[in-house]
């Protein structure tokens, strides 16, 4: 049997420990380059917080009549973009234009009214000085009377006539006056409308009433936007006041609301800068800021509140929401509601 040769042994042996050598160094290495990565990337974004709990708000303003009636047109279709003042709907007009002319109708009435009484006012004053001369005259004329009685040239009949007629005289003095009175004061302008009869005062009031009321049958957008829930309003559909009948999305301003662990919010302020993803545009990111920080935690302000009466009590992370302003303009259509991803540096 051949012997092995003892210098192929050495050279097979010099070779294998080098691969040894740097298996070794690989299997060392690759874990230290690993944590070496990672607490670069702790250190790196150490003063970033995120969430994906993020949607898109804008303003949703309720359209709803400032009077009632019937629908006789609707110009405005779901999702139609208008302009502040275009119209969108119109209700019968022709019951409020009836309740001006009932207005006009009252007015006149008032202002006749005025007039009778004027007259009666100055024919009470005529009345008054034809009583106070009657009463002059059967004053003069029960002297007469009552002297010649005392010399027993006349009846006790003509002196007790004479006694009557001054008396009813002096009633009609006193009626007449009283008559004045009433119609002065029905004539009295007040201090809360000085110069203006108040019956004419309340016509010309129910006239504006009547006036505001045919030009509110008219419904015109308040702001820009989209139409939303527009398919409640049809034709000959009865409005009911103070009802909401369409909605309007102001497109024009939009933010986002964030919901933040309460774990996040050590570091943050108002005013620290944030980059903002969109589920629906992967490729769009916006910049913006934040702009306010909840005043209290999402179930503080739930219908329901959470209750912890039993004593059966399980820690929960709460989220506060934070107001994100957007201070890009963004290159997509902003659609309220939408999902987003919101990373705030507070480093800064």
């Amino acid at each position: 049997m051949a012997e092995a040769d003892p210098k192929m042994d050495i050279d097979t042996t010099i070779h294998k420990r080098p691969k040894r050598f740097a298996r070794i160094a690989l299997m060392i290495s690759v874990p230290l380059l690993l944590v070496a990565g990672g607490v670069g990337y702790y250190v790196v974004n150490d003063h970033y917080v995120s969430t994906d709990n993020a949607y898109v708000q804008q303003d949703k303003i309720s359209i709803s009549a400032e009077v009632g009636g019937r629908i006789v047109e609707v110009a405005a279709q779901e999702n139609q973009q208008v302009q502040a003042g275009d119209l969108l709907f119109r209700i019968d007009p022709e019951p409020y234009r009836i309740a001006i002319e009932q207005a006009d109708a009252s007015i006149a009435a008032a202002q006749v009214r005025v007039t009778t009484l004027q007259t009666d006012y100055q024919t009470t004053g005529v009345d008054i000085d034809s009583a106070r001369e009657d009463v002059a005259f059967y004053e003069k004329e029960y002297q007469r009377q009552s002297s010649l009685m005392q010399d027993g040239f006349t009846t006790r009949a003509r002196l007790q006539a004479a006694e009557h007629a001054l008396s009813d005289a002096r009633s009609r003095v006193a009626s007449a006056q009283a008559e004045a009175t009433k119609a002065r004061a029905a004539l009295a302008t007040g201090a809360a409308a000085p110069g203006v009869n108040p019956a004419v005062k309340a016509g010309q009031a129910q006239r504006d009433q009547a006036m505001l009321n045919l030009s509110r049958t008219t419904v015109r957008a308040p702001v820009a936007g989209i139409v939303s829930q527009a398919d409640r309003l049809q034709v000959g559909q009865m409005m009911v006041q103070g009802l909401p009948g369409v909605t309007i999305v102001a497109s024009d301003r939009s933010w986002i609301e964030a919901n933040f662990k309460e774990t996040d919010l050590a570091k943050m302020r108002v005013g620290q800068p944030a980059e903002i993803t969109f589920d629906a545009y992967p490729d769009l990111k916006v910049r913006g800021k934040v702009s306010s920080i909840g005043a209290g935690t999402g179930s503080e302000f739930s219908v329901l509140p959470a209750q912890n009466a039993n004593g059966n009590w399980v820690k929960v992370t709460q989220r506060v929401p934070v107001r994100i302003m957007i201070t890009d303009k963004p290159k997509r259509n902003m659609i309220a509601g939408l999902s987003a991803h919101v990373r705030i540096d507070t480093d800064q």
